[in-house]
């Protein structure tokens, strides 16, 4: 009962700001159009179309605030006026009162507020769909004041949350019945994967330890600044951390009259995404422009500024290097090489002919290389080989959808930062190093020294272990089992002399390298 009552409140909310007479209007047909008059009669429908959406996103929740925070990066695809009003969701949602965030505060810390900071702004700064952030004075231990950013957890979110996942779920469960796609698309798990984040989001302590492992990962790397977290003052609902002083990126013109290389700007994105994607497998999967500002300061200037990390995406091993390869093959045009990976991972049926799908994944992509991003969508080519995987009956993978996501997010930054960038081409350097970096000598030799401990862990106990299972077996067995040890000891030689003859050969490989410095 409660999932429909939700399914009529959204109905209502959608009526009630004028929705169906936007997607009426939004086709070109007269008929179409009079239904739209017609359905206005008797409702106050003269706001702008877009801040009539961005209203209802508003009012209809955390969800549909985050779905409209995606569409708003998407100027390639939606008009003007209604990408602008979207991108008020990004950090300018409505805030709650700051009497309750004092309050959540005060309860986090079982202290009045005016101890735990020397000062404290009550007019937040920004306000997006989970949580509202407060600049704030702290006094550290040795009595030194700090800048910090306090965000605080919006009041009331689990219950919301909760109706709509509940509401997805019984939906994802029609689709997967009455679909003829509804086995492939894996609508239950894509829901539970959003499931999983969301609650995640709700946890401002797992938010901290994200921030911190992404400040880790990103520290060698001199293109990106993460704030420090503030152990001591973190909680399920507050978190405090260092203040970032920056302008927005969405500030082009701003960041182009202070110098900033805004072409460079586009490319060292692309170049923080793949490295969290391939290196990582550990990346900030909620990058749309209200979470990103860009230094200024004579230190890290020009750096970006990453914030917001309540949704955060990873990658198994096996993930990084299949989509490494896919990736590295799309960007050579390797299309044969795109078919039989999909074959190789199970996503398409083994029976599927090589050349047709090939064929296919050509005629898909061939039309978008060497174009920059103002010239290409990838929404658009995202939707074609959604088509295409119709057609071989593709498995969709839940555990991808969030770099999907992330990917559209990085392009429509991507297209508003430089629309002359060439994303394929600055992506092919990284992706064809990280793969020699996975294939080469490097690799071999820091394998054998991560396994070592545990081999040295383990030959001590072999000849006792061996000695108590020949005790406990019956003779026939025993016997039996002495002929397969010798077996054995004949293989471990061999593979013994392989491995050696393979190592000798990497170092030399490696001598020669250096010796005409091709390192």
């Amino acid at each position: 009962m409660t999932r429909y009552l939700r399914g009529l409140f959204i109905v209502w909310v959608a009526l009630r700001y004028g929705l169906d007479e936007l997607v009426l209007n939004s086709f070109k047909r007269p008929w179409l159009s009079g239904i739209a008059r017609v359905l206005s009669l008797g409702r106050d429908l003269r706001a702008p179309r877009g801040q009539r959406l961005r209203q209802a996103l508003e009012h209809l929740g955390p969800i549909f605030v985050k779905f409209g925070q995606v569409l708003s990066t998407r100027r390639d695809l939606l008009p003007v006026d209604i990408a602008d009003e979207l991108a008020q969701l990004q950090d300018n949602v409505p805030p709650f009162d700051s009497a309750i965030a004092i309050a959540t505060i005060e309860r986090a810390f079982r202290r009045p507020v005016g101890t735990v900071f020397a000062s404290f702004e009550r007019e937040p700064v920004a306000s997006a769909s989970i949580a509202q952030v407060h600049f704030a004075t702290l006094v550290d231990r040795d009595g030194r004041t700090r800048d910090v950013a306090v965000k605080v957890l919006r009041p009331g979110m689990l219950p919301v949350i909760e109706k709509d996942l509940s509401l997805m779920r019984m939906m994802a469960g029609w689709v997967e019945r009455l679909s003829d796609d509804g086995k492939r698309l894996k609508p239950r798990e894509v829901v539970a994967e959003f499931d999983k984040y969301l609650h995640d989001e709700l946890d401002l302590v797992r938010e901290a330890a994200a921030a911190a492992q992404l400040r880790r990962n990103m520290a060698g790397l001199n293109l990106v600044l993460i704030p420090e977290m503030l152990w001591d003052y973190c909680h399920p609902d507050v978190m405090v951390m260092e203040r970032m002083y920056g302008v927005p990126i969405s500030q082009i013109e701003r960041l182009r009259q202070a110098g900033v290389d805004i072409p460079k700007l586009a490319r060292d994105g692309v170049t923080i995404f793949f490295t969290q994607v391939f290196r990582d497998g550990f990346f900030h999967a909620d990058m749309h422009p209200g979470n990103i500002q860009v230094s200024l300061a004579p230190a890290t200037f020009g750096r970006y500024i990453s914030l917001d990390f309540g949704i955060i995406g990873t990658l198994t091993e096996y993930d990084k290097e299949y989509l490494a390869q896919n990736f590295t093959a799309f960007f050579r045009r390797d299309y044969k090489r795109v078919a039989q990976l999909h074959i190789e991972s199970g996503w398409v049926p083994p029976e599927t002919r090589v050349d047709e799908l090939e064929a296919a994944v050509r005629t898909v992509c061939e039309p978008y290389f060497d174009r920059p991003l103002k010239e290409i969508s990838l929404g658009l080519l995202l939707m074609r080989l959604f088509q295409t995987s119709r057609r071989f009956h593709v498995e969709i993978q839940p555990q991808l959808v969030l770099l999907q996501k992330t990917l559209l997010n990085i392009e429509g930054l991507g297209r508003q930062l430089d629309p002359d960038l060439d994303l394929w081409n600055t992506a092919k350097p990284f992706l064809e190093k990280w793969m020699l970096e996975q294939v080469g000598p490097q690799r071999l030799i820091d394998e054998l020294r991560d396994q070592a401990p545990r081999y040295a862990k383990m030959l001590p106990d072999l000849p006792r272990l061996l000695h108590d299972f020949l005790a406990h077996r019956p003779s026939d067995d025993r016997h039996q089992l002495k002929e397969l040890l010798a077996e054995q000891q004949r293989t471990n030689r061999l593979l013994q002399t392989l491995i050696f003859v393979g190592m000798g050969f990497a170092v030399g490989v490696a001598v020669v390298l250096i010796r005409f410095r091709l390192f």
